[in-house]
């Protein structure tokens, strides 16, 4: 099975390049219990591919940091009566692959499957889904794993940059708290915590269902019901609090044996579907999200050699989600990355992209858009994400024409609207303690 799975997936990225240029048709609806489902038919080969997605990633842990990562994590460890292990079999004895995950907005569950093995496939899907038992041991054995890898956090420089930064970015905002959440918080969860949190969050109306494959609408519909008939209709999680602006600088050394330091500056940036993301992703784009050809590169690797990688990037969230500059250089030349990295920042917010990068920038957005469609799994995300921050159901079909519309001083002003240097936070970790710069 897993073979013959292999043999379509292979098939259909050749047949995926001859039909790249079509953006795909979404259709929209709501089951019977008010869950949204958002369905591209694709009929090039037999496959289903399946993303339940819920307001359920870490911005809701509320007092408990990491609930939501080990609800999710736990959903395939026993459901319906079944183990573990009874699960993981049942979907390898078809060939159908499951995936799940928890990020700060959302939590997902994913299915992967031949259409003529649908239907044993969506049987064990929706157990996991709908009927999940969360075993003793498999929650306590789960609680020492995590708790293991946040010890080991506490000994990688990125992550202790990342969860300070985060900190630091956004206070006592749920976006604040590591996604694993403390060893503190982690070692206070019960199995009670984990079912009242799945109670709670994993219900139709805080949720929805995507689908893209080889079905027709009213397949897609009965799938969808059969998906969402077993959940409770609940209520949408409340929305999050608003993100706070920061008021001033701040720079934080954090000590780390290491001749390497990892940076990050930055600070919050624009919330999912704001109107200016066009103009910001492709200024960001000539800036430092092109490799290579961005500012960034050119400026504090490859002209002064000051760093072995330097980008950035606006991670898009409900709430205003982060703007980073991530760079990690030798320790001995940390303050002066930092200095020209700020520079290059500045001078960019003064100046603007010049004409031949931005065209560059504009092209390798706008070709390489397709390949980010080519496959069931990339559309289904896409279809998820749509939903789930209820973008425009064209917003597929008018990307890159949206993208060709944004002009440099578009570029320029977006940026000065959203991007404050003068307010970032920086963290560098790494070499002994020292007195935080002014």
């Amino acid at each position: 099975m897993k073979n013959k799975m292999k043999k379509l997936l292979g098939l259909f990225l050749l047949l995926s390049f001859s039909t790249l240029s079509a953006s795909p048709d979404i259709q929209h609806w709501k089951t019977k219990n008010g869950m949204r489902v958002y369905f591209v038919p694709a009929h090039e080969l037999p496959m289903l591919d399946i993303r339940v997605t819920f307001d359920a990633g870490s911005a809701r842990d509320g007092e408990l940091p990491g609930v939501a990562h080990l609800t999710n994590g736990l959903l395939k460890q026993g459901a319906a009566g079944l183990d573990a292990n009874a699960v993981a079999t049942a979907f390898e004895k078809i060939g159908a692959q499951y995936g799940s995950g928890a990020l700060r907005d959302m939590a997902w569950l994913s299915l992967r499957t031949l259409t003529d093995t649908q239907e044993a496939a969506l049987e064990i899907f929706t157990k996991v889904l709908s009927q999940p038992d969360f075993p003793e041991k498999d929650f306590a054995r789960r609680i020492k794993q995590v708790l293991v890898s946040l010890e080991a956090d506490d000994a990688d420089p990125g992550t202790i940059a990342s969860k300070a930064w985060y900190k630091a970015l956004y206070g006592d905002h749920p976006y604040a708290t590591p996604m694993k959440g403390t060893k503190e918080s982690v070692s206070k969860i019960t199995r009670e915590d984990i079912r009242q949190f799945y109670q709670q969050f994993y219900v139709a109306q805080n949720g929805l269902v995507a689908l893209t494959g080889d079905i027709n609408r009213k397949q897609a519909e009965a799938i969808a019901e059969k998906i969402s008939a077993g959940l409770k209709k609940g209520k949408t999680a409340p929305a999050l609090p608003p993100v706070k602006a920061l008021e001033r600088a701040e720079e934080i050394h954090i000590p780390f044996p290491s001749e390497q330091a990892h940076v990050m500056i930055g600070a919050p940036g624009i919330e999912r579907g704001n109107p200016d993301y066009y103009a910001l992703y492709l200024g960001n784009h000539v800036l430092g999200g092109g490799g290579f050809n961005s500012q960034l590169v050119k400026e504090v690797r490859i002209k002064r050699g000051y760093v072995y990688s330097i980008y950035s990037y606006f991670l898009l969230s409900r709430q205003p989600g982060p703007y980073m500059i991530g760079l990690q250089t030798r320790l001995s030349q940390a303050d002066d990355a930092v200095k020209v990295t700020r520079d290059t920042v500045k001078k960019y917010m003064e100046t603007g992209p010049g004409a031949e990068e931005l065209n560059l920038s504009r092209k390798n957005i706008t070709g390489g858009f397709p390949l980010r469609i080519a496959s069931n799994s990339d559309i289904v995300e896409y279809l998820a994400v749509i939903g789930f921050y209820n973008l425009p159901l064209d917003y597929l079909d008018n990307f890159n024409d949206n993208i060709n519309a944004v002009t440099a001083e578009q570029i320029k002003s977006a940026y000065q609207r959203h991007v404050h240097p003068e307010k970032m936070i920086t963290v560098i970790v790494g070499g002994p303690e020292k007195t935080a710069a002014k």
